[in-house]
């Protein structure tokens, strides 16, 4: 079995860990960081990443929210469940079945890269419907950036028990986590680069990388773009060398009513880049969507 992450070994010192918890939902446990009052937002990481990815921007929007926050299934402490969980249906089933479990209705939803694409599948599929929808430099289409990543490689890696250690022995070389990092067009600081480190040097964490890889399906999202109903912003970084923003425009001609704002100065990672910056505009889309 591949060794995943364990909380009282390798969580000791996970940001905000003092709002951390496990829940039980869709048949396998959850990480999940709760924080603040007020109308809820659900924040949900990009591929790779987990909690740790919000761990400055949530707390600044805890002060005027309740956010919710979790490691997607596969990803850092949560669970690596069945293939079919894996697939961007079924985890959006999945993180639905767990917002009923904490009993929330979110507001507000702000998704990061493949993040976003959940949070959008779930808003088509109808298990959230928050006002507003903001999507992180979204990795929404099949092509270009991010999206030539799900690919029948990804299955074939994932079938293949020797590969997650085998990256998971790469993911040690502090180097490769900082070339990595920079390849995004963001730049990273000491913290982030050993969380990412201390993830993609654990076997389970890369395991639930590459199913999570192997499932996804952009295609049918594009397809279906033009039935959604929620109010979507997308927040694009002008430096983003993962998810071009000329994608967003593309986006925007499908998903009708959707916005584009550009953070010319930031990368793919730009919330951790510049929490304060982007929790500010996140703050001002929430409170007006029409505002910028």
């Amino acid at each position: 079995m591949t060794k995943r992450l364990l909380w009282n070994e390798d969580g000791g010192d996970w940001p905000n860990r003092d709002h951390s918890r496990f829940v039980s939902a869709a048949g396998f446990q959850w990480h999940v960081q709760l924080m603040g009052a007020g109308p809820v937002v659900l924040l949900a990481h990009g591929l790779g990443a987990s909690t740790h990815s919000w761990r400055r921007l949530a707390p600044m929007l805890a002060r005027r929210f309740t956010v919710i926050g979790m490691d997607l299934p596969g990803h850092g402490f949560t669970d690596l469940p069945a293939a079919r969980r894996m697939s961007m249906s079924g985890m959006a089933e999945a993180l639905g079945d767990l917002l009923r479990e904490l009993d929330a209705d979110p507001a507000h939803a702000v998704g990061h890269s493949a993040g976003a694409s959940l949070l959008v599948r779930m808003c088509l599929d109808e298990r959230i419907a928050p006002k507003t929808l903001v999507s992180l430099n979204g990795a929404l289409l099949p092509f270009g950036g991010v999206g030539q990543m799900f690919s029948p490689l990804a299955k074939l890696l994932f079938g293949a028990p020797f590969i997650p250690k085998l990256f998971a022995r790469m993911g040690e070389d502090r180097r490769a986590i900082v070339n990595m990092l920079r390849s995004t067009g963001s730049a990273a600081d000491d913290e982030g680069v050993e969380l990412y480190a201390r993830l993609f040097g654990n076997a389970g964490h890369v395991e639930g990388v590459l199913a999570m890889m192997a499932n996804w399906d952009l295609r049918a999202l594009q397809r279906d773009l033009p039935q959604l109903k929620t109010p979507l912003v997308m927040v694009t970084g002008g430096k983003d060398h993962t998810v071009p923003a000329e994608e967003a425009f593309r986006i925007r001609e499908l998903a009708r009513g959707s916005r584009v704002v550009c953070l010319r100065h930031l990368g793919h990672l730009a919330h951790e880049e510049a929490p304060r910056d982007v929790a500010d505009l996140i703050i001002k889309l929430l409170d007006d969507p029409s505002a910028l």
